[in-house]
């Protein structure tokens, strides 16, 4: 068996499909985003979630600064949302002008829509290679708005439902 590569890793990877979420915190006012694709749910007693955040990266000195986050779920259709809160080196001004947002309960900007969304407050960051594992207890769940199905007696239903997911290095919707 040949050793392991950073390219056959990538490669292996690639096969796992993931949802895309946009995490978002604050710092003295100023609002700071990136996108990611390591988030996951830890424990549900506490109920605690994590990201994986390059520490090189501007967004790493920001939540570790701000101590809170809030993650949202992209739907369907997302991939450009996404390809621009990854980019690096973008503008922090007006970075957000393009996609609503509202503010949760611990000021960090949420998105419009978005399938779900989670405020978190930092617990323990875990150095982890050349990212952190910024491990969080949710302090506020927001579901999606519901609009009734006039169609079906099936009550209300979700306006959208169907993910925006990263699979073989390329942004994808479900079929």
């Amino acid at each position: 068996m040949p050793e392991p590569t950073v390219a056959a890793f990538r490669r292996a990877t690639a096969r796992y499909a993931t949802g895309i979420a946009i995490v978002t915190t604050v710092v003295d006012g100023v609002d700071h985003a990136m996108t990611a694709n390591s988030f996951t749910s830890v424990s549900l007693d506490p109920l605690l979630a994590l990201v994986c955040v390059e520490r090189d990266s501007r967004f790493h000195a920001a939540v570790l600064a701000g101590g809170i986050w809030a993650v949202s779920f992209l739907p369907a259709g997302g991939e450009s949302t996404a390809r621009w809160f990854a980019t690096r080196g973008r503008r922090l001004a007006g970075q957000f002008d393009h996609v609503g947002t509202h503010r949760g309960a611990n000021g960090c900007l949420l998105l419009d829509p978005a399938l779900a969304g989670l405020e978190l407050r930092t617990e323990q960051v875990i150095p982890a290679g050349d990212h952190d594992i910024v491990l969080g207890s949710v302090t506020a769940i927001h579901e999606p708005a519901v609009d009734p199905d006039p169609g079906t007696s099936a009550g209300p239903r979700t306006r959208t439902t169907e993910p925006t997911i990263y699979f073989a290095s390329r942004f994808r919707e479900l079929a």
